[in-house]
């Protein structure tokens, strides 16, 4: 017993040596492609780094519609009720009663008179009378006038006239929406196929804004689309023109430079759902009131996603849209190891366990790269000491989309590793000799 226990304190320093022979020695006993050279995380400029999701903040929903009204100004397309005793209507007749088929409008009375584009009405025996902008009760003192002073068709005093609403003039308007909703599927390989809508909506007068066409066609984005809402005009723009210039623009791309920016036609209006505090979205009451032939369109998120490669192994994991995800989060993600357990006693003797997928020795591995595209067809790696990250929160570097996350062992971690390897061998090896 003694000579086996001897033995191992024998093997034990002999690796030990080893060991420390190799740590002593450094790089220069190890190849060459073990090394990989990477900008610190603590070195990179922040442009490089991304922006922080968690500081944005959602836009208010009273911008998204127009203010009340408190008086109904009448305009072209507007259906009128008009009574008028001797003129539209007999004394003798009952005054014809029109039920509205929602709850929102008042019953209303007389004949059905529409107001024409112009934004005048035609009545017997006068001329056109023209009351775009006007109330009600404006409307119906300027036909009073009409029939008894400018006329003198009816007495003055002893006319019997009665203007209502019958019908409020609509804009119709045309909702696209790419994202998926509850129209989406999963394919095998977890890719979300979409099926976008289209919706043609009727809005009511003084209700012709962007939130009331978004609530009538399933309401405000969701996390599978874009954090804003495009309102294209209609109009008598060129949109073949403008295809034209945006073609002509990309073409005219440098090489091993940023892609330009493309600016929107004149009769584009975007309006951001989600923005940062340095960036408020200047916009208007009237960027959002919608008229007819304007359209509403709301545009499909692309999946954002990073790749993890090194022990991690091979995979692709999506990326939040309206949060924040680090490096730690992303190793986790990932089924990587985020720390040490602390059992690294247990796991020589055959316990514990590595806790990830990668698999490994009882030391976790904390040299991590990111590598990151840039808009010119470049990229730029950057290394995160995992283990520092775990303190300091410039290590932790936000996650972006099509990053490559590698994670693996630095050259201490893999000998240490090694040896207790051994060292687990060796004791296993001598307890099997020893007859457990």
């Amino acid at each position: 017993m003694s000579f086996r226990l001897n033995n191992s304190i024998a093997v034990l320093s002999r690796l030990t040596v080893g060991s420390l022979m190799l740590l002593v020695t450094g790089c220069n006993a190890l190849p060459k492609f073990d090394h990989l050279d990477a900008i610190p995380a603590h070195r990179v400029p922040p442009s490089l780094l991304g922006p922080s999701k968690d500081t944005m903040q959602t836009i208010s929903l009273s911008r998204l519609r127009q203010s009340p009204s408190c008086v109904y100004e009448l305009g072209p397309s507007d259906i009128l009720g008009v009574y008028i005793e001797t003129i539209l209507g007999n004394s003798e007749d009952v005054p014809p009663v029109h039920y509205p088929e929602g709850d929102e409008q008042e019953p209303a009375i007389g004949y059905p008179v529409p107001i024409r584009e112009d934004g005048t009405i035609a009545l017997p025996l006068i001329p056109p009378i023209d009351i775009a902008g006007l109330t009600l009760a404006d409307t119906q003192e300027l036909i009073r006038k009409a029939y008894t002073v400018d006329r003198r068709i009816l007495p003055p005093g002893r006319s019997r006239i009665i203007v209502t609403l019958i019908r409020r003039r609509k804009h119709r308007v045309l909702v696209v929406r790419e994202e998926s909703g509850a129209s989406s599927r999963l394919h095998n390989d977890q890719e979300v196929v979409k099926r976008g809508a289209g919706y043609v909506v009727d809005l009511p007068a003084y209700e012709n804004d962007l939130l009331h066409a978004l609530n009538e066609t399933g309401g405000l984005p969701g996390t599978d689309a874009q954090n804003e809402v495009v309102i294209i005009r209609g109009g008598a723009m060129d949109a073949r023109e403008y295809d034209n210039f945006v073609a002509r623009i990309k073409l005219c791309q440098e090489p091993c430079s940023c892609p330009p920016l493309i600016p929107d036609a004149p009769n584009v209006v975007r309006v951001p759902i989600r923005f940062y505090p340095d960036d408020p979205p200047q916009i208007e009451e009237q960027d959002i009131i919608l008229q007819s032939g304007d359209i509403v369109l709301i545009e499909s998120r692309e999946r954002e996603k990073f790749y993890t490669g090194g022990v991690l192994g091979g995979g692709e994991y999506p990326i939040p849209r309206d949060y924040d995800m680090d490096i730690l989060q992303a190793v986790a993600v990932a089924q990587g190891p985020v720390g040490s357990s602390g059992a690294v006693l247990s796991k020589v003797n055959g316990g514990g366990g590595s806790g990830f997928k990668g698999g490994g020795g009882p030391l976790p591995p904390t040299d991590a790269i990111i590598v990151r595209k840039l808009c010119d067809g470049g990229q730029i790696p950057i290394r995160v000491n995992l283990k520092r990250a775990l303190n300091d929160p410039r290590q932790r570097v936000l996650m972006q989309p099509e990053d490559v996350l590698i994670v693996r062992y630095t050259v201490g971690e893999e000998v240490l590793n090694t040896v207790l390897s051994l060292v687990q061998f060796n004791f296993l090896f001598n307890g099997f000799r020893g007859g457990f």
